[in-house]
């Protein structure tokens, strides 16, 4: 397979994810990067593509490509680290292509759209993916469909509109000859 798709749950894209070349990962950073870490071993993609929601900080609606990644739950201030360094990395944001959006990822779902670290839209899988991309040569392509506003509302919402981008993420792939 030259291309597999990544979506967290099948919630998000129920239809795409009757596609052979498209996998759920499961929800957070950890299941995200044991799943693209197989994946890319067993497969060898030439990319891989992640979809998704999103909650949106600086953008409020439609479907964002993404290249910049950040870790928004990496906190080791205390230790002499900036907010969202790994410790002993250099490399606080992930820069994987030109003129996209920057992706906050944390193992929790944002209620208060105040961060310590920019972002455009915030995530729970996206920096675990483009990180195992990054690590092993294979392209990545991610894009989100903004689902919610990060705010006090975000949980019925994201409910609300969890399959939304499915459209949007089929038009993508359409595009590209992927689907």
């Amino acid at each position: 397979m030259n291309d597999i798709v990544l979506i967290a749950i099948r919630e998000e894209a129920p239809a795409l994810a009757e596609l052979s070349h498209v996998f759920c990962t499961g929800v957070g950073k950890v299941n995200a990067a044991i799943t693209a870490a197989r994946l890319i071993e067993k497969y060898r993609p030439k990319r891989v593509w992640n979809f998704g929601t999103a909650g949106g900080i600086t953008v409020g609606s439609g479907i964002h490509r993404c290249t910049h990644f950040v870790q928004r739950d990496m906190d080791v201030g205390p230790l002499g680290f900036s907010p969202g360094q790994t410790p002993y990395e250099e490399q606080i944001t992930l820069i994987l292509g030109e003129g996209g959006l920057i992706c906050s990822s944390g193992d929790s779902f944002v209620t208060d759209p105040t961060l310590k670290i920019p972002a455009d839209l915030v995530d729970m899988e996206a920096y675990a993916l483009a990180k195992a991309c990054a690590g092993t040569g294979t392209e990545f392509a991610c894009y989100k469909f903004i689902s919610d506003r990060a705010d006090d509302g975000s949980s019925s919402e994201w409910s609300a509109n969890v399959h939304r981008g499915e459209l949007s993420y089929l038009a993508i792939l359409k595009e590209h000859g992927l689907a």
